[in-house]
């Protein structure tokens, strides 16, 4: 885990969230979470992937977020992959369920972490990229890094 400099301890991100989608907004959420699964993010052991979020009557939903059970913990582990509840003010909520309800939109968690205790995701509201589009992204960044490199031998 890593702590950022705003007091977050960082337990997983996902990683190919910013490389599949276009990011437009995001949104701090609390999590629901069993105690045995809340031991197991702080030894860090979360996976994004296939993650998503949904509103459903008028509640937040994360779906596929993947936390190993505990291993301490006793014989009534929760599914690893269960459907959990998130924590939004109500105008929060529906504005997530307005901008998704928008063609192409869709809710995808950014990261996993704790801020004074509390488990925290952040969600984004996002547009897939196409193809091209993540191509695109990826010579831009190439090209990026390149330059940094030629500034460096240079003594820029």
């Amino acid at each position: 885990m890593t702590e950022t400099e705003d007091g977050r301890r960082i337990v997983a991100r996902n990683r190919k969230a910013r490389h599949e989608y276009d990011v437009l907004d995001t949104h701090e959420a609390g999590l629901v979470l069993m105690g045995s699964e809340v031991k197991s993010l702080r030894e860090g052991k979360a996976s994004f992937t296939d993650a998503f979020a949904r509103v459903e009557g008028g509640e937040a939903w994360l779906y596929n977020l993947h936390i190993t059970p505990y291993e301490s913990a006793s014989l009534d582990a929760p599914d690893p992959k269960r459907t959990r509840k998130l924590l939004l003010h109500a105008h929060e909520i529906e504005r997530l369920a307005q901008a998704t309800q928008e063609k192409g939109l869709t809710l995808v968690p950014l990261d996993l972490y704790f801020r004074r205790g509390h488990a925290k995701v952040t969600l984004a509201v996002a547009r897939g990229k196409k193809r091209h589009d993540r191509r695109e992204d990826l010579k831009r960044e190439a090209m990026r890094r390149e330059a940094e490199r030629a500034m460096e031998r240079h003594g820029g």
